[in-house]
């Protein structure tokens, strides 16, 4: 089987490409990727068949280009990364098998902006107002207006801290938007001090099918970021959590309700709590994230059940729709090492071999 993954060179592909390679349906199968390149590193790392190089996604050639590809290399079934991808493939058909969630979901989630404004009334979402750095010049922020204050890029398909800070005064936020120049719109919402955490959905035909999620515990480089968050964690956790899960389900049932969609496809949903251990909604993320190794590797193989789905053989899955995991599991990761699962992890002590 020939098997196209997009956004090749990036972190989370490369992950959802180890996590097929451990799948006892995928695992000898020919991958192909497609990258603008841009991560050399993941072209020589030589875990693909091949990459090829295209445009990025609102280029006019880039459905031409992507749909040769398809056809030249007889694939048979893709997975779509970037989030920005996922909405193009949502809006166009390309001429292999694939799963991605609906267009009208994909625009509503993609923005923060939109998002929030879904689901503004819900209570899975933190206070929040959306403010033209003239604005906040002027000292205009209105809600919320207890300090510490979060602030932050909201463009479609920013991810990660851009732009982001917790911010104690009018002042700090004055001096943020002028290092931040070029963002001329910024969302404030409460800063949430309580655990980091990702819920991983997967839907077929409007049915939840496999969920798992995991908590950030920290971040490569943090020092290097204000906000402390980097994009990549470099340690975590995967955990079983009714709460996070029951926010982060109820919202898509929420959203697709209100925009009248049947929900396919997989998503991540970021969500942080507050001092009280009580989960808000963060983001959406249309995609896998990095995690997704992760769970492979502890026996839960997120995209190879996206994949089984996307070739239409649901048969083919189990009908647990959760694993439990230990309750001391642990997610290592290192800027020059593969990703590691360690599933009862401890600390050495001082003077002790492992």
């Amino acid at each position: 089987m020939n098997i196209l993954i997009t956004g090749a060179c990036g972190v989370t592909s490369r992950s959802v490409l180890r996590s097929l390679k451990q799948s006892s349906v995928f695992w000898d199968a020919t991958f192909i990727g497609t990258d603008t390149c841009e991560n050399t590193y993941g072209l020589y790392e030589k875990l693909y068949t091949k990459i090829y190089k295209v445009p990025r996604f609102d280029a006019p050639d880039y459905i031409k280009i992507i749909s040769d590809i398809i056809i030249r290399e007889e694939i048979e079934v893709a997975i779509i990364i970037s989030e920005l991808e996922v909405l193009e493939w949502a809006k166009h058909r390309f001429p292999t098998k694939y799963v991605v969630p609906p267009l009208e979901f994909c625009q509503h989630s993609i923005n923060k902006a939109t998002l929030y404004s879904i689901l503004e009334n819900s209570g899975m979402v933190p206070k929040f107002e959306i403010l033209h750095r003239d604005e906040i010049q002027k000292g205009n922020i209105g809600k919320p207006n207890t300090y510490p204050l979060w602030i932050r890029d909201f463009s479609s398909g920013s991810t990660s801290g851009k732009g982001a800070l917790e911010i104690k005064s009018i002042d700090e936020a004055q001096a943020w938007i002028t290092i931040n120049s070029n963002i001329d719109r910024f969302m404030i919402t409460e800063y949430l001090s309580g655990g980091n955490y990702a819920c991983h959905l997967l839907y077929h035909n409007n049915k939840l099918i496999k969920t798992g999620s995991y908590e950030r515990l920290e971040y490569f480089m943090k020092r290097v970021s204000p906000s402390g968050i980097t994009g990549n964690i470099s340690k975590g956790r995967l955990i079983n959590n009714k709460k996070i899960t029951e926010v982060a389900t109820r919202a898509i049932t929420l959203i697709c309700k209100k925009i009248n969609v049947q929900m396919n496809g997989i998503v991540a949903v970021d969500l942080k709590a507050d001092n009280d251990g009580n989960p808000y909604i963060t983001e959406i993320n249309i995609r896998h994230v990095a995690a997704t190794f992760a769970f492979a590797s502890a026996g839960f193989n997120l995209a190879e059940y996206q994949l089984l789905l996307a070739i239409n053989k649901p048969e083919l899955l189990d009908t647990s729709i959760e694993k439990e995991y230990p309750v001391n599991n642990m997610i290592l990761r290192d800027i020059d090492g593969l990703p590691i699962w360690i599933e009862n992890y401890r600390e050495p002590a001082i003077g002790e071999a492992i």
